[in-house]
Protein backbone atom coordinates (compact mmCIF):
# COMPACT_ATOMS: atom_id res chain seq x y z
CA UNK A 1 0.00 0.00 0.00
CA UNK A 2 1.36 3.41 -1.00
CA UNK A 3 0.77 5.95 1.76
CA UNK A 4 2.18 9.00 -0.04
CA UNK A 5 -0.21 11.70 -1.28
CA UNK A 6 -0.79 11.82 -5.02
CA UNK A 7 -1.66 15.52 -5.13
CA UNK A 8 -3.00 18.53 -3.30
CA UNK A 9 -6.12 20.70 -3.69
CA UNK A 10 -6.63 23.85 -1.62
CA UNK A 11 -10.33 24.79 -1.54
CA UNK A 12 -11.67 28.31 -1.06
CA UNK A 13 -15.17 29.73 -0.85
CA UNK A 14 -16.38 31.71 -3.86
CA UNK A 15 -19.06 34.36 -4.38
CA UNK A 16 -19.34 33.92 -8.15
CA UNK A 17 -17.79 31.01 -10.05
CA UNK A 18 -17.99 32.78 -13.42
CA UNK A 19 -16.09 35.84 -12.14
CA UNK A 20 -13.62 33.51 -10.40
CA UNK A 21 -13.14 31.56 -13.64
CA UNK A 22 -12.57 34.75 -15.61
CA UNK A 23 -9.87 35.79 -13.14
CA UNK A 24 -7.99 32.50 -12.70
CA UNK A 25 -8.43 31.01 -16.17
CA UNK A 26 -8.75 33.95 -18.55
CA UNK A 27 -6.49 36.47 -16.78
CA UNK A 28 -3.94 34.20 -15.08
CA UNK A 29 -3.98 31.25 -17.47
CA UNK A 30 -4.83 28.43 -15.06
CA UNK A 31 -6.47 25.44 -16.73
CA UNK A 32 -9.90 24.34 -15.52
CA UNK A 33 -9.27 20.75 -14.42
CA UNK A 34 -12.70 19.78 -13.14
CA UNK A 35 -16.09 21.52 -13.08
CA UNK A 36 -18.31 20.02 -10.38
CA UNK A 37 -21.14 22.49 -10.82
CA UNK A 38 -20.83 24.26 -7.44
CA UNK A 39 -17.02 23.86 -7.41
CA UNK A 40 -14.40 24.52 -10.06
CA UNK A 41 -10.89 23.14 -9.69
CA UNK A 42 -7.91 24.64 -11.52
CA UNK A 43 -4.61 22.93 -12.26
CA UNK A 44 -1.53 24.86 -11.15
CA UNK A 45 1.52 24.28 -13.38
CA UNK A 46 4.25 22.61 -11.37
CA UNK A 47 1.76 20.70 -9.23
CA UNK A 48 -1.35 21.07 -7.16
CA UNK A 49 -4.81 22.50 -7.64
CA UNK A 50 -6.91 25.46 -6.50
CA UNK A 51 -10.59 24.79 -5.93
CA UNK A 52 -13.32 27.41 -5.57
CA UNK A 53 -16.77 26.44 -4.27
CA UNK A 54 -20.01 28.42 -4.02
CA UNK A 55 -21.28 26.36 -1.08
CA UNK A 56 -18.28 27.28 1.09
CA UNK A 57 -17.92 30.46 3.11
CA UNK A 58 -15.51 33.05 1.76
CA UNK A 59 -12.91 33.59 4.49
CA UNK A 60 -10.84 36.42 3.08
CA UNK A 61 -9.25 38.70 5.64
CA UNK A 62 -6.54 41.33 5.68
CA UNK A 63 -3.58 39.15 4.65
CA UNK A 64 -4.81 35.60 5.02
CA UNK A 65 -4.94 33.47 3.02
CA UNK A 66 -2.53 34.56 0.30
CA UNK A 67 -2.65 32.63 -2.96
CA UNK A 68 0.83 32.92 -4.46
CA UNK A 69 1.35 31.99 -8.09
CA UNK A 70 4.87 31.73 -9.49
CA UNK A 71 5.67 33.23 -12.89
CA UNK A 72 8.92 33.69 -14.79
CA UNK A 73 7.95 37.14 -16.09
CA UNK A 74 6.20 39.08 -13.32
CA UNK A 75 6.25 42.32 -15.33
CA UNK A 76 4.47 40.70 -18.28
CA UNK A 77 1.73 39.35 -15.99
CA UNK A 78 1.39 42.81 -14.40
CA UNK A 79 0.99 44.47 -17.81
CA UNK A 80 -1.55 41.83 -18.94
CA UNK A 81 -3.65 42.33 -15.81
CA UNK A 82 -3.52 46.13 -16.10
CA UNK A 83 -4.52 45.93 -19.78
CA UNK A 84 -7.44 43.68 -18.78
CA UNK A 85 -8.51 46.35 -16.26
CA UNK A 86 -7.93 44.08 -13.27
CA UNK A 87 -7.45 45.92 -9.99
CA UNK A 88 -3.81 45.53 -9.02
CA UNK A 89 -2.88 46.67 -5.49
CA UNK A 90 0.79 47.37 -6.13
CA UNK A 91 3.40 47.59 -8.87
CA UNK A 92 6.00 44.80 -9.07
CA UNK A 93 8.82 45.33 -6.61
CA UNK A 94 11.88 43.61 -5.24
CA UNK A 95 11.72 42.21 -1.72
CA UNK A 96 15.28 41.73 -0.47
CA UNK A 97 14.18 40.08 2.76
CA UNK A 98 12.65 37.10 0.92
CA UNK A 99 14.67 37.28 -2.30
CA UNK A 100 11.63 37.72 -4.53
CA UNK A 101 10.15 40.04 -7.16
CA UNK A 102 6.36 40.33 -6.76
CA UNK A 103 3.12 42.26 -6.61
CA UNK A 104 -0.26 41.83 -4.94
CA UNK A 105 -3.83 42.05 -6.10
CA UNK A 106 -7.28 40.90 -5.01
CA UNK A 107 -9.34 38.20 -6.70
CA UNK A 108 -13.14 38.45 -7.18
CA UNK A 109 -13.65 36.76 -3.78
CA UNK A 110 -11.40 39.30 -2.01
CA UNK A 111 -8.54 36.83 -1.47
CA UNK A 112 -5.06 38.31 -1.71
CA UNK A 113 -3.24 37.00 -4.78
CA UNK A 114 0.52 37.40 -5.05
CA UNK A 115 2.31 37.11 -8.40
CA UNK A 116 5.91 36.20 -7.60
CA UNK A 117 9.30 35.10 -8.90
CA UNK A 118 12.10 33.80 -6.70
CA UNK A 119 15.40 35.54 -7.41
Amino acid sequence: MDTKPTGCICFFGAYDLDATHSFYSDSLGLELWKDQGVCRIYSVPGGGYLGFCEHMTVNASDKSPIITLLFEDVDQVYRKLCTAKRSVASKPQYNKKFGIYHFFMEDPNHYTVEIQKFL
